[in-house]
């Protein structure tokens, strides 16, 4: 921002700070910072984001360092601010503004075909590499297949692993068939991915020259990489079709393709692996869902191969990762910029603010969502809730694509284990929720696995 705007900023917020627009919320704790302090308080901006809703009711205020931030935080003040025609993911936005991506401020037209092209790019890149898939799968169920009954499975390392291989594949081609490229980008996936969980959001990064250096050698390796592989592929055709294929295709230039490829490989590896995750482990506590789920899979697959169309009639199993985002909260937040002054219940949102969509709230709000915190995949047998899980981009058109992504890798996996496997829980073990853009367990979740055939 323009100094003149900051200095603006910084006067007159003691005055806004009191009146917030008229929103309910809370005043800045300090003027730097904001209500910082509140969040890294409360453990994360989620948690934060439950007392203040519990407090303050659907539609709260606080401040981002000298921002005001509004956050909704039920069904129904969504429906009011959502915009179907709207063409940037909420997801996105978010992660753009945190890797300090600027270049989203195209026209409309050029928003839309970008949104295109990045559609294209999931479908195509899924189509192409369903046997890729499968064949990562089969190696992991391989493997599981080789443990004695009673072993413990290091779950969170393993589908990490697997995301990592497969949206890697998929995404940037077969550079990523060596195990040793892969573990280099893991690495380097990690220190941003932990930096853009918690680092930006609790300002401690700023405050820490070394993590600050490591981060940005991170990303800079990783747009290394991005770079070399859109260079090879310009211009050439290759037989597999990546991702990446669809944005050089397109007609966009070299940083917009950069940044919209960085953003997907980012957000897919993280997003597929945590449903992975937190699929399985409710799976593994849930006997029934399990046994209903492998009698789909059963009387669907039989004893034939996997193909995209079978994968397509898996009902059941959608339900089951549909009920997992939402039980698991696995994107809490996300964000969308207020560009022309709007209107939520009977408050006025100024333009320029950052409008907070509290997803984790909303998906536990127990009257959108009866006994919240129940583990129930039928509940997405009735129509109307698919509808607000779609209006919320969990599914249908408004769905973020790395969901979309991770929703179909997510299936073949399950379908490949839990035809052959029962996935059992490890007595005792209590598993807690780290709540960050994508929601994961704070510590290694282990299960155990035994033979059905």
């Amino acid at each position: 921002k323009p100094e003149g705007t900051i200095r603006r900023l910084r006067t007159t917020t003691k005055k806004a700070s009191r009146q917030a627009a008229g929103i309910p919320g809370i005043t800045p704790t300090e003027e730097k910072d904001g209500n910082l302090p509140d969040i890294v308080k409360s453990g994360s901006l989620h948690e934060f984001l439950v007392n203040l809703h519990e407090g303050y009711g659907p539609v709260v205020s606080f401040w981002f360092g000298r921002r005001l931030v509004v956050s909704l935080g039920t069904v129904d003040v969504l429906k009011q601010h959502i915009n179907p025609n709207k063409t940037s993911d909420p997801f996105e936005t978010m992660l753009k503004s945190l890797l300090r991506y600027q270049s989203d401020g195209g026209n409309v037209n050029e928003n839309h075909m970008r949104k295109k092209l990045y559609e294209s790019g999931v479908t195509n890149s899924l189509q192409s590499n369903f046997a890729l898939l499968l064949k990562l799968s089969e190696e992991l169920l391989d493997k599981w297949l080789s443990y004695p009954d009673s072993q413990h499975v290091p779950l969170c390392q393993h589908m990490l692993g697997f995301a990592m291989k497969s949206v890697t594949q998929m995404v940037m081609g077969s550079t990523f068939e060596d195990d040793q490229e892969v573990i280099h980008f893991q690495k380097n996936h990690g220190t941003v991915w932990s930096e853009i969980g918690k680092g930006f959001l609790d300002g401690s990064l700023d405050k820490s020259i070394t993590r600050k250096k490591q981060y940005e050698d991170a990303l800079m390796q990783l747009e290394y990489i991005l770079k070399k592989i859109i260079k090879e592929r310009k211009g050439r055709n290759f037989s597999q079709h990546i991702f990446i294929d669809s944005l050089v295709q397109g007609n966009l230039n070299d940083q917009q393709i950069l940044e919209d490829s960085m953003i997907f490989s980012l957000a897919s590896c993280i997003i597929t692996a945590k449903l992975c995750t937190w699929a399985i482990c409710f799976l593994t506590t849930s006997e029934e869902v399990q046994k209903k789920l492998y009698e789909e899979i059963d009387q669907v697959l039989g004893k034939d191969p996997i193909t995209p169309e079978k994968i397509e009639q898996l009902r059941y199993c959608r339900q089951v990762l549909c009920e997992t985002v939402r039980t698991a909260k696995l994107t809490p937040v996300s964000a969308r910029l207020q560009d022309i002054e709007g209107k939520v219940d009977k408050f006025i949102i100024p333009r320029e603010t950052l409008v907070l969509y509290a997803l984790g709230v909303v998906l536990q709000d127990p009257s959108t969502w009866p006994l919240p915190h129940k583990f129930d995949p039928d509940r997405f047998d009735d129509e109307s809730v698919m509808k607000t899980f779609s209006l919320l981009g969990f599914s249908g058109t408004q769905e973020c694509p790395e969901l979309r992504f991770a929703y179909m890798v997510t299936t073949v996996l399950l379908s490949v284990l839990v035809r052959r496997l029962h996935l059992l829980s490890v007595e005792g073990q209590v598993i807690e929720t780290k709540y960050e853009l994508v929601t994961s367990s704070k510590e290694e979740a282990w299960i155990t696995v035994s033979k059905r055939y």
